[in-house]
Parts: C-alpha cells; sequence; structure tokens
C-alpha cells in the first residue's frame, strides 16, 4: 500500500487503462481508484512460468539448484523475482552464502528484501543503464553471474557485463507473450467508450498493446488512441511511443505505481510531452 501522509492527485472520472500483467496491476489499480478515477485493465503482457514439460526447463532446474556456483546475481523484474523466490523455496531452505545480490529497480529489490535477500539497486534509475553504473559492477573480471529474467529482453546489461571481463548466464524464467483478445472485448474496453489516459511500463508492453487494439484482421484504426495521454516510465520508452505515432507523452519518474499515477495527474493538467 501506498503511504498514508502521500497527497494522491484528483483524477475524477477518468477512465484509465491499466495495461501490467495481470499479477502486478492490483495495487495501480486501487490506487487510481483512490484518486478518483475508472480504471480498466487490459494486460498488454501475459507472463507464463517455464513448466515442467518445456524443454528448456532442465537447464533451468540445475542453475536454480546450483545458485551457490555464482558471485552475483541480478534480478531484473518483479515479476522474475517472484518467480526466483519460488526456485529459492524449493530448493533452498537456507540461501547460499558468498552471494552478491542486485535488483533492476526499487519494487524489485523490495520483493527479494521481504524474503530476507539483500539485494542492492541502484538510486539513478530502474533499467540496465543505471545498474551498470553501480562501481561494485565494474572490476568483475572472472565473476560468475546469473541473470534471472524472462525468456526475451534487451542484450545490454549481458553484453557490458561480459565485455567488463564476467562470465554472464541468463536463467529464463518465464515467458512474457502477447496475450489474445476477443474483438468485442476489444472495443468495449477501448473503443466503446472513450479513454483517457493510457498507462504503459515498457517497450514490449507498448508493441502488444498497438497489436491488440488494431483487433485481430486489424480492422481497428488505432489513430485515435494517438492523441489520449500516454504515461511511460523512461525515454527510451517514450522514444519507441512517438515512432508508432504517439503524440501526448509524459514521463514519469519511475515505473511505480505511484510515479506514473503522478505523472498521469501532470500528463492531464496540461500539454505536457516527453
Amino acid at each position: 500500500m501506498q503511504p498514508t501522509k502521500v497527497k494522491l492527485p484528483s483524477l475524477h472520472n477518468q477512465r484509465v487503462l491499466v495495461t501490467r500483467p495481470t499479477q502486478q496491476a492490483d495495487q495501480l489499480i486501487d490506487l487510481l481508484k483512490q484518486c478518483g478515477a475508472k480504471p480498466v485493465h487490459l494486460p498488454a503482457l501475459k507472463i507464463c512460468p517455464i513448466s515442467d514439460t518445456d524443454s528448456r526447463y532442465a537447464q533451468l532446474r540445475n542453475q536454480m539448484m546450483n545458485l551457490d556456483h555464482y558471485s552475483i546475481i541480478i534480478c531484473i523484474s518483479p515479476n522474475a523475482a517472484h518467480q526466483a523466490l519460488e526456485w529459492i523455496d524449493q530448493f533452498w531452505p537456507q540461501l547460499p552464502e558468498g552471494i552478491d545480490w542486485y535488483a533492476i529497480g526499487k519494487k524489485t529489490a523490495h520483493i527479494l528484501n521481504n524474503q530476507d535477500i539483500l539485494a542492492h539497486h541502484s538510486t539513478a534509475g530502474f533499467d540496465s543503464e543505471a545498474m551498470l553504473t553501480l562501481p561494485e559492477l565494474t572490476d568483475i573480471r572472472g565473476k560468475r553471474i546469473l541473470i534471472l529474467r524472462g525468456s526475451s529482453g534487451r542484450a545490454m546489461l549481458a553484453e557490458t557485463l561480459t565485455a567488463r571481463g564476467a562470465e554472464v548466464e541468463y536463467a529464463n524464467l518465464y515467458d512474457r507473450t502477447c496475450p489474445e483478445y476477443d474483438d468485442t472485448h476489444i472495443k468495449s474496453i477501448i473503443y466503446n467508450i472513450p479513454l483517457s489516459s493510457i498507462l504503459i511500463t515498457s517497450g514490449e508492453a507498448l508493441s502488444n498493446f498497438v497489436t491488440v487494439a488494431a483487433g485481430r484482421q486489424k480492422q481497428f484504426s488505432t489513430d485515435s488512441l494517438h492523441h489520449l495521454y500516454l504515461v511511460v516510465p523512461s525515454e527510451r520508452i517514450a522514444d519507441q511511443a512517438r515512432h508508432k505515432g504517439f503524440t501526448r507523452i509524459k514521463v514519469a519518474q519511475g515505473p511505480d505505481d505511484l510515479s506514473m499515477v503522478t505523472a498521469l495527474n501532470s500528463a492531464n493538467d496540461s500539454e505536457a510531452n516527453a
């Protein structure tokens, strides 16, 4: 829950589209309701844990059983943190010692810290670029590093750490896929009743949203969406949104719920563009 001392913005009767995955949307929706908004939920990402029938399962199981073989473990996201904790509960009744844990973003670190895993995060930001500024990740020659993540994503972190002399592996804990929706559902959520704003927290979610908004047969025009306020957590995602035709973009201070909601209020109060 958000601290009660925080003054929440007034979003009375604004119909705000939330695109977070199902597992991450509840607190954001509750916060929007506290602000007087009318949130609607259309997940733009589907999180699918790697199952024991998947050909990749054996490698993942081996990595998670051998966490003590790594000097550094980096957790990419809240989803990765939740999935990793399930594996740790299964194989590690006592966490192995001697590992330096890192998390991208305060929220990811908080999830791990709540389970007594001391995870460091950069206060300079919530992405790979911010993580790579940490002095502790500069002199890493010969270190074995495990990156906990979904099965797709940016390669920048691993490539940079490898260039610095580390031996880097990915533990792909889940797949991120584009959800499929019935066209009737898309019309009722996006088009039948006008939206005020859209909240997008990743480039992949942005791409998926544009895909599903067009309908199964690409029969819906998404032009009307380009003039809605779009709140994103970074300049990188704002650039992607511009390339897709969005014109009213606000960059939040971060991807956390309060930052996104506060930026939404600021965007609707002015013609703010990223």
